[in-house]
């Protein structure tokens, strides 16, 4: 299992279509590789405007960037996100991954779920991992990334360009 962090940007906001320009100068400054660059897009984001979302997605996508459709499992739709969307990775929600250690209703629910995104391909991100015992059954169950306080807490994406302005 891979412990990585993901960037947090609202890609249906105004400034998300400038988001590819801005990515471009950002790699050619700090060499960055695209492909460690992990954007989330909630359910409710990609609701708000589906087709606009898909371009984006795949504009960013041509950069090399990944993505993960987070929230994954919270409603029946995910699955129809799952299909329409250009995703890299699901991002299960962190209400079944919470009580994974005491709940075997929760590890039933998290290997169906698993059972799905793979079947589609897709890499598997828990979060919410908030223990080593949560991050071992994860291991176990072949969860791709693990996200939450006991891999680590979140960082300003400022830290990490700190000469880019938004």
């Amino acid at each position: 299992m891979r412990l990585i962090c993901f960037w947090k940007h609202n890609l249906t906001q105004k400034g998300g279509r400038s988001l590819p320009l801005f990515l471009s100068r950002t790699q050619v400054i700090y060499h960055i590789d695209p492909s460690l660059l992990i954007f989330e897009i909630t359910e409710t984001a990609a609701l708000d405007n589906l087709p606009g979302t898909r371009s984006l997605l795949r504009d960013l996508k041509q950069l090399g960037c990944g993505f993960v459709l987070d929230d994954f499992g919270v409603g029946f739709s995910s699955f129809y996100y799952l299909r329409e969307l250009p995703v890299d990775a699901v991002k299960i929600d962190g209400t079944f991954i919470r009580n994974l250690a005491n709940n075997p209703d929760d590890q039933i629910l998290v290997s169906a779920l698993c059972t799905v995104a793979k079947g589609f391909g897709k890499k598997i991100t828990a979060e919410f991992v908030e223990s080593k015992e949560i991050l071992d059954i994860l291991d176990r169950m072949d969860i791709d990334f693990a996200q939450g306080y006991y891999i680590g807490t979140p960082v300003p994406a400022e830290n990490f360009f700190p000469d880019q302005t938004d």
